[in-house]
């Protein structure tokens, strides 16, 4: 923080950015590298990507009714961090590398601060999609019986502690006093922030990795289950385009996290081997590569979605292509869906595919005996 306070006996309060870049050993340079071109170029190419493709999540949720519910909302509040995410990325761009030695002290915190608070958010609300999942499939349900206002505290919390995250090291855990514990990939930062951070982040990388874990091995065994029971092929494959989508949001996650993480943690302990900083940029545009990956395995592999992405993207939101293309009936189990695809008979269809019979809106599926 730039303040008009005098330097103290071990403190510095009135030094530059350029200070402590020096005293960590990590180098400003003045000029453009070729490097600092791809960093650039890449990082802005992501964080265009990160925000077309959440505003289009975004819209798509607002528009279309059918995903008011409370796992569409914790998805449409994970798409706003993601979003955060690329716009403070995009910021970030647009103050490194020989900007960096431009910035006051208050900018350069701020700087950070908006990438720890983004990135924390997008975690968090990661969580909470993987612990809703996993009531609702336990459930055998398709959409939590999760009040809104429940849903709305979650997402209250969830800000507030990414909030946090990011004042903390503004707060005063920082190194400003404390110059041999400055860190090397952020050289106001106190290492042993970085190993909080990192460790925490690690933990809850840990919760989801057990939960995605459980809810795969019970999917497993219900699919077993319903082989034994059932020789129907449409109901097999719900359940393993589920065990799919588990593994790729779990694969994913582990790609994308774990390099900057491991990355984190050896500087905040201290690492003066590995070599963090030739590999710092690298795993920060990894690790912003799960903000437009998100959008992807939770949305576009639902054909409702894709379906209004289409409308909005081709500018065809007319009034009433909605009622035409759904049928209005919604099921809470997945006994009820698959059952309902075993027994109902394929309606005629014209010519450009506008179904010709309509089902009765909000008829209820009859019950199994």
């Amino acid at each position: 923080m730039d303040t008009d306070k005098e330097d103290t006996a071990g403190c510095y309060y009135n030094r530059t950015v350029k200070f402590f870049y020096e005293e960590s050993g990590k180098n400003i340079s003045i000029h453009w590298r070729g490097r600092d071109y791809v960093i650039v170029t890449l990082g802005m190419t992501v964080c265009f990507i990160v925000i077309f493709s959440n505003l289009l999540v975004m819209g798509a949720i607002l528009k279309n009714r059918r995903f008011h519910f409370p796992i569409y909302y914790l998805l449409g509040n994970l798409a706003v961090a993601d979003l955060f995410s690329g716009v403070s990325y995009l910021h970030l761009m647009f103050h490194t590398g020989p900007w960096t030695i431009k910035l006051t002290k208050y900018r350069w915190f701020v700087r950070q601060g908006l990438i720890d608070t983004s990135l924390t958010a997008s975690v968090l609300n990661l969580l909470a999609v993987a612990v809703e999942r996993h009531q609702t499939i336990f459930n055998m349900q398709l959409h939590s019986k999760m009040s809104t206002r429940r849903v709305f505290i979650i997402i209250v919390f969830i800000w507030l502690l990414a909030i946090v995250m990011g004042l903390v090291p503004t707060m005063g855990w920082h190194c400003l006093c404390d110059l041999p514990n400055c860190s090397t990939m952020a050289p106001m930062y106190s290492r042993s922030y970085l190993v909080f951070w990192a460790l925490l982040n690690l933990l809850t990388f840990s919760v989801m990795v057990a939960v995605y874990t459980r809810i795969f091995l019970y999917v497993r065994h219900k699919s077993q289950q319903m082989s034994q029971h059932t020789s129907q092929m449409r109901h097999r494959e719900t359940v393993f385009n589920l065990m799919k989508t588990v593994s790729m949001i779990l694969g994913c996650f582990v790609v994308c996290w774990t390099p900057g993480l491991v990355v984190l943690l050896l500087d905040g302990l201290g690492c003066d081997k590995c070599q963090v900083l030739r590999y710092e940029k690298y795993c920060l545009v990894l690790a912003e590569c799960n903000s437009f990956v998100n959008p992807i395995i939770y949305s576009f592999r639902d054909k409702d979605m894709r379906r209004t992405f289409k409308e909005i993207l081709c500018f065809l939101c007319r009034r009433g292509d909605g009622n035409k293309s759904t049928s209005g009936v919604h099921f809470n189990t997945l006994e009820h869906e698959n059952y309902k695809s075993r027994t109902a008979d394929p309606l005629p269809s014209s010519s450009n595919g506008t179904p010709l019979i309509h089902r009765q809106q909000g008829a209820p599926p009859p019950s199994e005996t």
